[in-house]
């Protein structure tokens, strides 16, 4: 042992001594807290305060990499000991400690003073990677939620994703690539596609996965030469950071090697799908090049998740459309929970709250994968047992995921070499104090001192996961039992895939060294002692000698404790935080004291109400006493637990298959939960949107009573429905109900109706009247017609598509132009749209277009008491043709105090103009005919594609279309009477 560090121990010790400070008078853990080590959140290095980076120019700029593409900045290189030492001191993420998060991170500067509104200044302080770094707010990643279950609402709060975007040049302009990775789950999602000008699909998927990084080439931000993708991202993600690279690290041969390199065999199909999409591997190897910079780790080989996500499996929501439509933040107030993703969250895991969200802003198109999750849905409702029994395994998981991201990380070499080492002189210290060596020096025990502070939240964290890792194992059994009896496809599917022999295989090896009653527990206390005695006795003898050690100051501190309340006869209780380690409590009231005062052998007195708390010097020591032999404990546990993972790494990818699996039935089990707690039906998916008594599903949670119910009925025949009536009808509440209740079934959710239909929905597309659009100003209208112009650029035969209130934001002659223009080509395409307005003259379209419906909201006129003055009551009733509430102006001056002369001349002239726009617009009886004609071929091959009725059924219903088609068209011999 004493031979263990030799001459490059002794080196080593040396070239430390300088940042370790003198002893002198105080004690060594004293000493040690002096030391400020850098902040590291998720494993991310803390971005500094814009201010503070000009201190960091020493960097210099970027050198040219070596023939790997591999370069150090100066300010980074072996010289730089303070900067190297920061980054180096990553270690794992100590996922549900917030204690592990350590002091503020100065010494390595990755921003600059530039922002993204300046971007012709100078760029000082560049990363190895980066030739300029723009910074729109210092946006550092903190502990958004702990491991446990019970957080899986706040999972979203906090961005940890880092995505890096690339674009092709010349002819390939308006080709993107995107590939991302989330620092709390080990999955890198690769996407290429071709965008057009607007870069909608670009600014969707951005939005969507809410990073907090972006990276992009240094040539998209060149001055003067600024690139319309970076203009838009800069200007649409104002509070996320930006880093530019060097174009040469966006490498598509090197992307493809990363991924051959770093995917695991689960997924190695995912080869055949990107090889080609240059793209996509080009920001891959960008992005797994910076992150390897920033957390100072590698991902071990054959470790990711790696997935292609092509645009054509989803369906596109615009961020504009989700805003609208309100699915995931609230838009009066972001912390409100009346979304429709906090009214179908009852997930229980961080992972079924991740997968939810993404459903609903990219829901599903294949039918049959839809099918599936509904087959389950419906299998949970209708078997009591297996819902809860599964729900009862599903909340006891914890973030599976993210204990994924830090099992498959490894830290770079020097890291590694630097734990080892100082493990290694601990234990030499440890032996001394048995006579088997001499007594270590003063420096030297200054130095060991300096060495294990640095690495013990490594190595607490290295134990943490290792009992996160046993804790999720050990479920897997239970989670089989619960789907043992299942009957749908896909929960036998989940069974099959918990039978892997690598989850027993893992199990096994760790009880050979973990106790079997170590387990994942809460409170900061009881899982301090599941760490201390997670190793089995008898396998390391210095680590039980420390254990005794640790339990008998442990005793000693209660018995103190006792002592000093029977010293003092006060009804003293031992209490114990994270921060302050033990400490004395005490529930009595000032009379009970002395003098109203606590003895003077207290200190640190702090009062909440009638609970004291205090410390005494005797106390501290003691808590000294016992940190320092709770670093023994853990380091000497750290070089087990290591042994033990790189036994069991080459079996640990089955958490994938795991985490999906948990994640998927936490869902379904959320959408089950909510249809217990309404009535909500299963969707069937057909050519026809048709939605019998249906309501909004948000407005179910908010308002007192039941919202009132609507039907919904569009087919190819009358795939264009316009919508009337007065403020304040229903319009667009309508609208958004019907937006809202394709989303649900497109993600395998039941829906809130008596009975529903829907046709598979490639886009959706609302464009949601707001309160402001009442403003007739340039840029209300310009953002009218910005949201219009992406609809018409956008939509196909699939979208469903939502406008309501287009035009308020000009005049009236203009606004009727441009919806009646916006109306006609969104009629040249197969898409469902349904449109609000107010023009009435819109609602006369149907003459022309037979596949044109008309539909308005009723309202009621109620005489006031005094029975002088007429009060609209809306009913919130929708009924076919157009709304007799033509004039809302009028019956809004007829309550004002306009003189009744002005009231009279504006009604005459409003009756004379209608009649002449009536009476161009009538329709023939030959345009009747053609119309009634139309809506039964229609009916005849919708009946043709769909018709589940009996021979018998099919005739009656077949007499009943004749009869209505008959009924349709005009009477011979009055085509007179109508001219």
């Amino acid at each position: 042992m004493a031979g263990a560090g030799g001459p490059g121990a002794a080196s080593a010790l040396s070239a430390l001594s300088a940042s370790c400070p003198s002893r002198g008078s105080s004690t060594p853990r004293a000493v040690g807290r002096a030391e400020r080590t850098p902040r590291y959140t998720l494993g991310l290095l803390q971005t500094p305060r814009s201010s503070d980076s000009t201190g960091g120019s020493s960097g210099g700029a970027a050198r040219p990499g070596n023939s790997s593409g591999e370069g150090l900045a100066p300010g980074l290189a072996a010289g730089s000991s303070g900067a190297k030492a920061a980054v180096s001191d990553r270690g794992e993420s100590y996922f549900g400690d917030k204690s592990s998060c350590i002091e503020n991170a100065n010494t390595l500067n990755l921003t600059t003073s530039s922002s993204v509104r300046g971007l012709n200044s100078t760029c000082i302080g560049k990363t190895p990677l980066s030739s300029s770094r723009s910074v729109c707010r210092s946006h550092t990643p903190l502990m958004g939620y702990s491991v446990t279950s019970s957080s899986a609402v706040s999972a979203h709060s906090v961005a940890s994703v880092i995505v890096a975007v690339v674009e092709g040049r010349g002819l390939a302009r308006g080709e993107v690539g995107m590939a991302s990775i989330d620092l709390k789950n080990p999955e890198m999602i690769l996407s290429q596609f071709a965008d057009n000008t607007t870069y909608a699909k670009v600014i969707t998927k951005l939005k969507i996965l809410t990073p907090l990084e972006i990276i992009m080439s240094n040539t998209a931000c060149d001055a003067g030469n600024t690139t319309k993708l970076f203009s838009l991202i800069t200007e649409h993600f104002k509070n996320v950071t930006f880093t530019t690279v060097q174009r040469k690290y966006f490498n598509e041969t090197k992307g493809l090697e990363y991924i051959e390199q770093l995917c695991a065999s689960e997924f190695s199909t995912v080869f055949m799908e990107v090889q080609s999409k240059y793209y996509c591997l080009a920001a891959a190897s960008a992005l797994l090049k910076y992150v390897e910079f920033i957390q100072n780790s590698v991902y071990a080989p054959k470790s990711l998740k790696v997935r292609f996500q092509g645009s054509e499996k989803t369906a596109m929501i615009d961020s504009s459309s989700a805003q609208n439509l309100e699915l995931v933040i609230n838009n009066r107030d972001s912390r409100n929970g009346h979304t429709l993703f906090g009214i179908l969250n009852y997930t229980k895991t961080p992972g079924g709250s991740r997968r939810l969200r993404s459903n609903i802003l990219e829901p599903l198109v294949d039918a049959e994968t839809i099918n599936m999750r509904l087959d389950c849905v419906q299998e949970l409702l209708q078997d009591e047992e297996l819902f809860f029994g599964l729900q009862a395994v599903i909340s006891k998981f914890l973030d599976t995921e993210q204990l994924l991201s830090v099992l498959v990380q490894i830290p770079k070499q020097d890291t590694i070499l630097r734990s080892s080492f100082s493990i290694q002189l601990l234990v030499e210290m440890r032996t001394t104090y048995f006579g088997l060596l001499d007594y270590p020096s003063e420096e030297q025990v200054q130095q060991i001192l300096c060495l294990t502070k640095f690495r013990v939240k490594t190595a607490e964290s290295k134990i943490t996961n290792l009992i996160y890792l046993k804790h999720t194992l050990e479920l897997v059994e239970p989670l089989k039992a619960a789907l043992r009896s299942c009957n749908t496809q896909l929960l036998k599917a989940y069974y099959n895939s918990l039978e892997d022999t690598r989850f027993g295989i893992m199990l096994e090896k760790i009880t050979t060294v973990i106790n079997d009653d170590t387990r994942y527990t809460k409170g900061c206390l009881s899982m301090r002692t599941q760490k201390c005695y997670a190793v089995k006795p008898n396998i390391n003898e210095f680590l039980d000698v420390a254990r005794r050690t640790y339990t008998e100051i442990i005793d000693d501190i209660a018995g103190m404790i006792t002592q000093l309340a029977e010293k003092y006869n006060l009804p003293l209780k031992t209490s114990f935080s994270s921060a302050r380690g033990f400490f004395i409590q005490m529930n009595a009231d000032c009379s009970m004291l002395p003098n109203g005062q606590l003895p003077s052998e207290f200190t640190k007195i702090t009062k909440m109400k009638n609970t004291y708390s205090f410390t005494s010097a005797d106390l501290i020591k003691m808590n000294e006493r016992c940190q320092e032999s709770l670093r023994e404990i853990y380091h000497m546990t750290y070089l087990i637990v290591c042994k033990l993972l790189s036994e069991i790494y080459e079996h640990i990818h089955c958490l994938y298959k795991l985490s999906d699996i948990v994640s998927m039935l936490d869902m379904l089990l959320s959408f089950a939960h909510a249809c217990t707690l309404s009535d909500y039906v299963r969707p069937e998916f057909t050519d026809t949107l048709a939605i019998k008594q249906g309501w909004h599903p948000i407005l179910e949670k908010i308002a007192v009573e039941k919202p009132v119910a609507n039907n919904t009925y569009l087919t190819e025949g009358n795939n264009f429905v316009i919508i009337t009536g007065p403020n304040m009808s229903g319009k667009s509440t309508y609208l958004k109900q019907i937006a809202l209740c394709q989303i649900m079934a497109q993600i395998g959710s039941y829906v809130p109706a008596e009975y529903c239909s829907f046709r598979i929905a490639e886009q959706i597309f609302t464009r949601i009247g707001m309160d402001d659009d009442i403003e007739t100003n340039a840029s209300t209208f310009t953002k009218e017609m910005k949201e219009i112009t992406y609809i018409v650029q956008n939509a196909n035969d699939k979208s469903l598509i939502i406008i309501d209130e287009l035009g308020r934001g000009t005049s009236a002659e203009e606004g009727i132009g441009i919806c009646y223009a916006t109306c006609e080509y969104l009629l040249n395409l197969k898409a469902f749209t349904l449109f609000a307005t107010h023009f009435l003259e819109l609602c006369h379209m149907d003459a022309l277009y037979p596949n044109v419906e008309n539909y308005h909201f009723e309202v009621q006129h109620v005489r006031s008491s005094a029975g002088n003055k007429e009060k609209i009551a809306y009913t919130y009733t929708l009924s076919k043709g157009y709304t007799e509430e033509k004039n809302y102006g009028l019956k809004a001056a007829e309550v004002s105090s306009l003189p009744s002369s002005v009231i009279l001349d504006a009604k005459e002239i409003t009756n004379h103009i209608a009649k002449q726009i009536l009476h161009r617009q009538k329709s023939t009886p030959e345009m009747m005919k053609q119309r009634a004609a139309y809506h039964l071929a229609m009916r005849l091959v919708q009946t043709a594609r769909n018709s589940r009725l009996d021979p018998d059924s099919l005739r009656i219903y077949l007499k009943g279309l004749k009869k209505k088609y008959e009924a349709s068209c005009p009477a011979p011999g009055k085509n007179d009477e109508q001219q």
